[in-house]
């Protein structure tokens, strides 16, 4: 009997030092039934011909330029090429361990369509992981390991964005790659939120994630912290916002004040609430900030919080606890 097929997108730009060291981690996979469909994004380097050479020795190993500009545009290119039953997707300056592909698959064909399957993710650096990277890893590990990644989807991206893997009508389903909504990893996290694909727990490390000064992820607009707010607004709002009830900000720092100038432009009312005592009382955008203390004279409030002191989280976690108000459904954390 035939083994399912397994696509794996993977756009590519610039990542020469690394793309023989990526390729040759997908050749080495326990499971053998893949294609790999690569799409240089512009290279400026030899990135094209070095998977090229790849390419050239084996017809898993499928090479394409982008006919449009950045990594959505790739993405959709791939995705299009590809034949696949089961879609993942793989960043070109990584490394796969040899049994991601089987362990995903395993875990798919165990649990059935609208699920994800993700695993544990390790970064790795020539010079060192910095204490946010592992921080993050640390946290998005925890989630991985009980499948409760949508928990916390408010804070950070909880998918993986190389290490996840779904059915192909799972991915066609949530429109994945459609439109061009940047962090596309995140986004797509949120497309998973939203059809309600459900996380499989994995206690396995299946990708390791290289981290380097010149990264995408690192020096690229599109992930700039605005685009991470603007992103987690739009789908709150889609997904999560109760209109029976009263949107009230929490924090009137860079986060709190762009997410109000964004309501304010929507012309979405809400409620705006602060612990700073210099700008209580005071208006900021025309909205006059309140003490937290008013919350509990809100009617019906669902409360965003861009207060990102691990302290005052749990101050707020515990005042939140007196009124009887639970996570997600009456407030919701956004750092």
């Amino acid at each position: 009997m035939q083994k399912p097929l397994i696509s794996i997108l993977t756009p590519f730009k610039n990542t020469a030092p690394y793309l023989s060291e990526c390729i040759d981690s997908i050749l080495n996979q326990t499971y053998t039934n893949w294609e790999l469909l690569i799409v240089d994004d512009g290279s400026t380097d030899n990135s094209y011909d070095i998977v090229n050479a790849f390419a050239d020795k084996g017809s898993r190993i499928k090479l394409f330029k982008n006919t449009g500009s950045g990594i959505i545009d790739a993405l959709q290119l791939a995705f299009k090429q590809s034949k696949g039953d089961y879609i993942t997707r793989m960043d070109s300056d990584d490394i796969m361990l040899p049994n991601k592909l089987e362990v995903l698959l395993n875990n798919l064909t165990t649990h059935g369509e609208k699920h994800v399957a993700v695993g544990l993710v390790e970064y790795f650096s020539e010079t060192g992981v910095g204490k946010g990277y592992k921080s993050y890893e640390t946290w998005l590990n925890n989630l991985t390991k009980t499948g409760n990644n949508y928990s916390e989807i408010y804070k950070e991206c909880v998918i993986p964005s190389p290490c996840w893997m779904l059915h192909r009508n799972d991915l066609m389903a949530c429109d994945a790659f459609n439109p061009h909504l940047y962090p596309e990893d995140y986004d797509l996290a949120f497309r998973f939120y939203k059809h309600n694909f459900k996380c499989i727990p994995c206690d396995v490390v299946l990708h390791k994630w290289r981290d380097y000064s010149t990264r995408t992820s690192r020096t690229h607009i599109h992930y700039a912290q605005n685009h991470f707010t603007e992103l987690k607004l739009r789908h709150f709002l889609e997904i999560d916002y109760n209109k029976e009830k009263t949107l009230t900000i929490w924090g009137a720092g860079t986060k709190g004040k762009l997410m109000a100038s964004i309501l304010l432009e929507k012309q979405i009312p809400f409620e705006w609430i602060c612990d700073n005592p210099k700008k209580i009382g005071k208006a900021i955008y025309g909205k006059t900030m309140k003490d937290f203390n008013a919350l509990s004279n809100i009617k019906k409030p669902q409360s965003i919080i861009t207060v990102a002191n691990k302290t005052a989280q749990k101050e707020i976690r515990g005042y939140l606890k007196t009124l009887n108000m639970h996570a997600l459904k009456d407030y919701i954390f956004f750092c």
